[in-house]
C-alpha cells in the first residue's frame, strides 16, 4: 500500500532504515523524509512523548465551521471501526468523532482525548503531522507511522485552510484498522475538508466577500483574451517570490490609487502588479491587484490608465467562485489565484500570451494596517538580532532602547533593580529601580537621567505594570494622573517637549519581573494604540529573556571571579629575599586559570611560582586553586624546582583520568593541562634556579637596564607525562628585576606575538625602578585594550644576604670538634648582639653535628645565617634524612630531632647534588617582645648527646 517496490514491505523497509540502511525507492518519499526529520530531532519508535495541552477553545473559528461536517461524517461512519480527528495549525487535536462509539473504552488517551499535539517533531511521521508538513493530503499506512505503538493503524489526512488568507488552519484525520484501507475515503476526506473550508469561508467579513465576488464577476464578463487565469504556485513562483508580491501589492492597495509596478524577483524575473478600483454590491469600494506574467518573447506594457483591462482577463471563467483566496496576514479581503478547469500555464509559443493571477483584494484603509503590520514584523524580526548580542546586562538594556527609536516610540527609559545589574535575582523587583538607559531622538528631554535611583510611586503606570504583571498604555500623559502625581514639575517639563503617549512594559522572564521599559511618544500626534502596546510588550518579552540570561551570567561570572581571587594570595609573607609586585586580570569573556605564588623557603630562600590551567569558568578556577595548594605543599618539601614540576606533571594527570573517567571512547576531555614556571632564588649565593612546563620564559631586568629574556628549556605542559624538566641556573645581581608572566600579557590576536615582547621590553627597560612602578608601567604598555585570556603579572626584585651575616665551619667527620664548634658558634652569635638565642642553638647545633657525625659521611659543614630567623645548617655527603619518633622511656636515644624540633620553629632537610643539608630555624623575636621559643623545662642528663 505504501510502497513502490513490492518486494520489500512497509515493516521490513522500517526495520531497515532504524538500522542505518538505504531504503530508497522502497518508501515513498514523504514518508522517508519524515522519518528522516524524525530521527534528527532526537525521536525514537518508542520514545514518542506527545504534549498535552489545555489552552483548547470550544468555540474557535475553525471548531463552529467543522460542528456540522464532523456530524454528518460520524452519522456515516456509525458502527464503523473509524475515528475522526480535528486538529488545529499547531496539530492539537480539538475535536474527535468515532463510528463506533464503544471504541472510546478501549483507546488510549492519546488517540481518544482532545489536546494531545501530533505535530511531526513529537509524534514522528502520523498523519497529523505529515499534512502539516507537507501541507497537502497524505496517506499512512501501519509501518510507515513512526512511533511502535501506530504500527497497525493507518489514517488519511488533509489540510484545510483558509480560503481568503490561503493560511492552514487545521487539519482532518481519519484514522482507521491497517486492513480497512479504501480508496473511496480519499474522495470523502476531500469533500469533508472542501466542505470545511466552505463554512470557514461564510463566516469571513461580509465586505472581504463582496469584493472578491465582484472581482471574480468582473472577469466573467470580461472577453476573451491572449491572457490566461492561473495559479501563481504553479507559473513558476515559489513561496519566496509570491511573499514579495504580496508585500508589494499590500502597499499598492494602501495607496488606494490604480497602478502598474514592476516587481523584480530573484533570479532576474520580472512580475507586474496591476491595482485597480473595485466595488461590491453593497457598494464597499476595495482595490484589487492582480499579477501579470509576460512571456519569454515579449515585454508586456500595461497602461496605468486602462480600465477593467479586459485583455489580461483568462480565457475562462473560474469553476468554482468560492474558490479563490489569499490575503497576506493583516491585510484585508485578498484572494489567491484562482483555481481554474485546467491546468495553467502561459500560452503557446508564439501567441505572446501572457498569464495572471489574482495577489490580493482589500480596502485601502486595512491595506495601510497590513503595511503597518509588515513593518512590525520586520522590526521584530530585526530585534531578535540585535538585542541580546553580549552577556552584559546594561548593553542588553539599551539595545532594547535603540532597537524600539525611533520605528515604535520617540523616547525609551529602562529602570531595572540594584540586583539585576548586580547579577542576583530581584526579591521585590519595586525597590531599588535604578535608570539604566535613557535613549531618544533627542538628549534634551528631562527624563530622571541613567544611574540615578527611581522612587516610584504606586499609581505610576510604571509601578502598576510591575505590579500586576501586565503591560499598561496610557493613550494621553495629560490626563494620566498616575503619571502626573509622581513628579509633577518634570512631568510638565516632558509634556512640555510633546512627549503624549506611553507604554509601560514590565520584563517578565521566567515569571520574573526583572524591571520596567518605558516607550515615550512625542513626534506621531497619533496616540499609542493596541498594536503599538502588542509590539511593545513583544520586543519587551525578547529583551527581558536576554537580560535574564546576562543577569545569570554576570552572577555565574562573579563567583568564579570571586573563587578565582579567594584562591590567589592576598598577600604574601615576610622575607627579605625579593621585593615583589604583581597583577591578576581576568579576561573579558570569562575568567580563567592564571595564579602566582611567592614561597619562603628554608635558608631565606624564596620560590616564585606562575602558572595557567588551561581553559575557562569555574572548572579552571577549581583546578588553579589546586595546583596553587599542590605547589605549595611541593615547595615545603624544599625540592628543586624540576621536582616540583614533576609532582605537578602527576598531579595533573591524575586529576585528568578522574575527570574523564575509564571510557576515554565517550569524548569526555578533563583539565587537559596546565603551563607553570617555578623559580628559586638564593640571596646569599645570588643563584636563581629555574625550571618550566610549557609556560613563557620569564624576563630579566639588569641593573644597568638591560632586558634579556633567559634561554630556558620550555619542558612539556603540565599533565602529558612521559618528558623530564629541565633546570637552568642563573646569577642575578643585586637590583636585578625577574619578571614572570602568562602567556594572557603577550598573545593577541590582534597583534603580532614579537611585537608584543618588543613592547614588554621597552616596558621593562628602566632600571632602578620599584616593582609597583614596573607592573603599572607593563599593563599601560602591553596589556592588551579587550585581553580575550587572564593575564597574570609577577615582578621581584632581587635582594643579596650581607655576608657578614653568614657564618660559616668546615668539619672533618670527629666528634671531638663538636665543642669547639659550640664554642665558635658562640662567639658569633655575640658579635651579631643575639646572646639571648646562644644558649638554645648552642644545644640544637650540638644535636645536628652528633647526629652528622654517627650517621653521615664527611666532610660535614656548619653554616649560620642570620636574617629575619636565625638558620642553623648542617650539611654531609650521604643522602641519609634524619626522622623525628617517639622515644620510648626505656630508649637511650631517638630524642635528639624531638628537642630540635622543640627548639626551633620550624626544621627540616633539603638534598642537593653533593648530599642533604639539615636546617633549622630558630625565631629571634616575636610580636611584643615576647621569646621565641616556648618556656619549658628538660632534664637534659637523659640526652646523650649532650
Amino acid at each position: 500500500m505504501g510502497l513502490v517496490a513490492a518486494e520489500i514491505g512497509p515493516a521490513l523497509a522500517r526495520d531497515q532504515f532504524l538500522r542505518g540502511g538505504s531504503v530508497e525507492g522502497a518508501v515513498r518519499n514523504p514518508i522517508l523524509t519524515s522519518w528522516q526529520r524524525s530521527l534528527s530531532l532526537g525521536l525514537t519508535p518508542d520514545g514518542c512523548e506527545l504534549p498535552f495541552v489545555q489552552d483548547l477553545d470550544p468555540d474557535a473559528r475553525l471548531v463552529r465551521a467543522a460542528g456540522p461536517v464532523l456530524d454528518r461524517l460520524q452519522a456515516r461512519f456509525a458502527g464503523r471501526n473509524m475515528n475522526v480527528a480535528l486538529a488545529d495549525g499547531r496539530g492539537a487535536v480539538l475535536q474527535r468523532r468515532f463510528g463506533d462509539t464503544s471504541m472510546i473504552r478501549h483507546l488510549a488517551a492519546i488517540q481518544s482525548v482532545p489536546g494531545f499535539v501530533f505535530a511531526e517533531k513529537y509524534a514522528g511521521t502520523n498523519g497529523i503531522g505529515l499534512a502539516l508538513a507537507e501541507r497537502q493530503q497524505i496517506n499512512v499506512y501501519g509501518a510507515e507511522h513512526f512511533a511502535e505503538r501506530s504500527q497497525s493503524n493507518a489514517c488519511s489526512a488533509i489540510p484545510i485552510r483558509d480560503l481568503l488568507s490561503g493560511r492552514i488552519e487545521g487539519v482532518l484525520c481519519f484514522g482507521y484498522p491497517y486492513t480497512a484501507v479504501d480508496g473511496a475515503l480519499d474522495i470523502v476526506i476531500r469533500k469533508a475538508a472542501g466542505a470545511i473550508e466552505q463554512r470557514l469561508l461564510e463566516q469571513s467579513s461580509a465586505r472581504e466577500r463582496g469584493l472578491l465576488q465582484a472581482y471574480l464577476d468582473a472577469r466573467r464578463r470580461a472577453a476573451a483574451s491572449d491572457g490566461q487565469l492561473g495559479e501563481l504556485a504553479t507559473s513558476g513562483l515559489d513561496w519566496r517570490d509570491q511573499m514579495i508580491l504580496k508585500e508589494k501589492a499590500t502597499e499598492l492597495i494602501s495607496s488606494a490609487q490604480r497602478a502598474a509596478l514592476e516587481v523584480s524577483l530573484p533570479g532576474g524575473r520580472r512580475v507586474t502588479l496591476l491595482s485597480r478600483p473595485v466595488r461590491s454590491a453593497s457598494g464597499v469600494e476595495g482595490v484589487v491587484i492582480e499579477a501579470v506574467l509576460a512571456s519569454r518573447h515579449q515585454r508586456l506594457a500595461v497602461s496605468p490608465e486602462a480600465g477593467t483591462a479586459p485583455h489580461l482577463l483568462g480565457r475562462r471563467a473560474p469553476t468554482d467562485a468560492a474558490r479563490p483566496a489569499g490575503r497576506a496576514a493583516g491585510t484585508g479581503a485578498a484572494g489567491r489565484t484562482t483555481p481554474t478547469a485546467r491546468s495553467p500555464g502561459t500560452a503557446g509559443p508564439g501567441t505572446g500570451g501572457t498569464t495572471s493571477g489574482l495577489v490580493l483584494v482589500g480596502e485601502p484603509g486595512v491595506g495601510t494596517y497590513a503595511v503597518a503590520a509588515r513593518r512590525r514584523l520586520e522590526l521584530l524580526s530585526e530585534a531578535s538580532t540585535r538585542i541580546g548580542t553580549t552577556l552584559d546586562v546594561s548593553r542588553t538594556a539599551r539595545e532594547l532602547a535603540e532597537m524600539a527609536v525611533p520605528r515604535l516610540a520617540d523616547f525609551v527609559t529602562i529602570d531595572l533593580p540594584e540586583a539585576v545589574l548586580r547579577g542576583d535575582e530581584p526579591t521585590d523587583p519595586r525597590k531599588d529601580l535604578y535608570r539604566t538607559v535613557v535613549h531618544g531622538i533627542r538628549d534634551d528631554c528631562p527624563f530622571y537621567p541613567a544611574g540615578e535611583r527611581v522612587h516610584l510611586r504606586p499609581t505610576t503606570p510604571q509601578l502598576r505594570c510591575l505590579t500586576s504583571g501586565r503591560t499598561v498604555l496610557e493613550p494621553d500623559l495629560r490626563t494620566a494622573p498616575g503619571w502626573v502625581s509622581q513628579d509633577r514639575a518634570a512631568a510638565q517639563r516632558i509634556l512640555a517637549h510633546n512627549v503624549h503617549s506611553l507604554i509601560a512594559v514590565p520584563l517578565l522572564a521566567r515569571g520574573i519581573a526583572l524591571g520596567i521599559a518605558s516607550f515615550y511618544r512625542s513626534q506621531d500626534p497619533a496616540p499609542f494604540g493596541d498594536d503599538d502596546r502588542a509590539l511593545a510588550q513583544e520586543l519587551a518579552t525578547r529583551a527581558a529573556i536576554c537580560i535574564d540570561n546576562a543577569r545569570r551570567y554576570t552572577r555565574e561570572h562573579a563567583m568564579v571571579l570571586a573563587l578565582q581571587h579567594s584562591l590567589l594570595p592576598h598577600g604574601f609573607p615576610e622575607q627579605n629575599a625579593v621585593e615583589v609586585a604583581h597583577r591578576y586580570m581576568p579576561a573579558e569573556s570569562g575568567v580563567g586559570g592564571d595564579w602566582f605564588d611567592v614561597i619562603p623557603l628554608s635558608s631565606t630562600r624564596v620560590a616564585l611560582v606562575v602558572g595557567d590551567v588551561v581553559g575557562h569558568g569555574l572548572h579552571a578556577a577549581a583546578t588553579m586553586g589546586r595546583l596553587r595548594t599542590a605547589a605549595r605543599n611541593f615547595a615545603e618539601l624544599d625540592l628543586p624546582p624540576d621536582e616540583v614540576l614533576t609532582h605537578l606533571d602527576n598531579l595533573v594527570g591524575r586529576l585528568d583520568r578522574e575527570e574523564c573517567g575509564e571510557d576515554l571512547s565517550a569524548g569526555i576531555t578533563g583539565i587537559i593541562g596546565a603551563t607553570c614556571l617555578y623559580a628559586i632564588y638564593d640571596p646569599t649565593s645570588q643563584q636563581c634556579t629555574m625550571a618550566r612546563a610549557g609556560h613563557p620564559p620569564p624576563a630579566l631586568v639588569r641593573p644597568d637596564g638591560t632586558v634579556v629574556f633567559p634561554e630556558l628549556p620550555a619542558g612539556p605542559p603540565l599533565g602529558l607525562g612521559g618528558l623530564p624538566f629541565v633546570t637552568a641556573e642563573f646569577h642575578l645581581a643585586e637590583g636585578s628585576q625577574l619578571v614572570l608572566y602568562t602567556d594572557g600579557l603577550i598573545e593577541d590576536r590582534d597583534r603580532d606575538f614579537d611585537t608584543a615582547l618588543e613592547q614588554l621590553r621597552r616596558a621593562l627597560a628602566h632600571p632602578n625602578r620599584p616593582p609597583e612602578d614596573t607592573c603599572r608601567a607593563v599593563v599601560e604598555a602591553v596589556v592588551p585594550d579587550h585581553p580575550a585570556d587572564d593575564i597574570a603579572l609577577l615582578v621581584a626584585r632581587t635582594h643579596v644576604l650581607d655576608p657578614h651575616r653568614i657564618a660559616t665551619w668546615d668539619l672533618p667527620c670527629d666528634p671531638a670538634l663538636v665543642a669547639p664548634v659550640r664554642a665558635a658558634v658562640t662567639r658569633q652569635l655575640a658579635e651579631w648582639g643575639l646572646d639571648e638565642v646562644s644558649f638554645d642553638v648552642e644545644l640544637l647545633l650540638s644535636e645536628l653535628v652528633t647526629n652528622a657525625i654517627r650517621y653521615g659521611t664527611g666532610p660535614i659543614q656548619v653554616r649560620l645565617i642570620y636574617d629575619r630567623t636565625l638558620t642553623c645548617e648542617v650539611s654531609d655527603t650521604s643522602s641519609t634524612a634524619p626522622h623525628l619518633r617517639l622515644a620510648a622511656t626505656t630508649d637511650e636515644g631517638g630524642r635528639g630531632l624531638f628537642l630540635v624540633a622543640r627548639l626551633s620553629q620550624s626544621w627540616g632537610t633539603r638534598y642537593t647534588v653533593e648530599g642533604k643539608v639539615i636546617w633549622a630555624e630558630c625565631a629571634l623575636e616575636v610580636p611584643g617582645g615576647k621569646p621565641a621559643v616556648p618556656e619549658f623545662s628538660l632534664d637534659f642528663d637523659d640526652i646523650p648527646a649532650i
